[in-house]
């Protein structure tokens, strides 16, 4: 039996992959551009959009600040404990309520009334419960990304061979034995893609309660820089917001293609 190798191979892909980096580095440069030319054509007014050259000043001056990376420094505690914590429990929330006989068709009902509730509209409730400090952002960010990867699970759960599953129960494999060698194998893509979504959204409201609730972070550093109209200094901050994101999701992918290297996906083969 022979392998063939999907759209070139490896090589193929490596090169593909850095055309893309190449086109998005021009993008970026292409924007960074119009936005250094808008105000200063006088197209919009420096008040409310500085040329990318302020920006990129403000941002050094804000670097050099150490209340600046201590404000990073609790955006990431933030988000980091908020989604470890969705993670540990969407995974054993979704791979109980899959093997239970009938939980999942008990629970499915609660699943979708809660599962589109935004968690912005939990902002009361979590000032009303923590005030402003880190665990009203933990409330936020943990109920956002629970769902992402308590429904990955269930979807990856529900994706297994029943032949496969039968097969371990005839050859007398436990409940663990069969959800680590059958259930968990099959679900990891699912489980990863979770991850992934899950990663990004906790940022999303790590953001957003430091923003409205004030929780120190990120968030409440801009809404600072914006009343106290230091424009170029929030574009600034605004900017690290969406660097720190573009890092999280490169990491997040890194981890899954990592974790996935097994996986037909990540390896670029097929077997006729």
């Amino acid at each position: 039996m022979t392998r063939a190798v999907v759209n070139g191979g490896p090589s193929v892909v490596r090169r593909r992959g850095a055309g893309n980096a190449v086109l998005g580095l021009a993008g970026l440069c292409g924007f960074l551009a119009l936005v250094e030319a808008l105000p200063r054509l006088g197209f919009v007014s420096p008040d409310h959009l500085p040329p990318s050259t302020d920006i990129a000043a403000a941002l050094v001056d804000e670097m050099s600040d150490a209340a600046f990376w201590t404000a990073l420094g609790d955006t990431l505690t933030g988000w980091a404990l908020g989604l470890f914590i969705a993670i540990t429990a969407g995974i054993t929330t979704g791979m109980v309520t899959s093997i239970v006989p009938y939980l999942r068709e008990a629970t499915a009902s609660t699943v979708e009334f809660l599962r589109p509730i935004p968690s912005v509209a939990l902002i009361p409730l979590a000032v009303l419960l923590f005030g402003t400090g880190l665990r009203s952002t933990l409330l936020l960010v943990v109920y956002a990304a629970f769902w992402q990867v308590l429904v990955q699970v269930l979807y990856g759960v529900q994706d297994t061979d029943p032949v496969a599953e039968e097969t371990a129960r005839s050859y007398g494999l436990g409940t663990w034995a069969r959800i680590r060698h059958v259930l968990w194998p099959t679900a990891l893509p699912y489980v990863m893609t979770g991850v992934r979504l899950a990663a990004a959204v906790s940022l999303v409201l790590a953001i957003t309660a430091e923003l409205v609730i004030g929780t120190p972070g990120l968030g409440a550093r801009i809404t600072v820089a914006q009343t106290s109209h230091a424009v170029p200094d929030m574009y600034a901050l605004v900017a690290v917001t969406g660097l720190v994101g573009v890092l999280i999701n490169a990491g997040a992918r890194a981890v899954e293609r990592r974790s996935l290297a097994w996986h037909q996906s990540v390896r670029g083969e097929v077997t006729p």
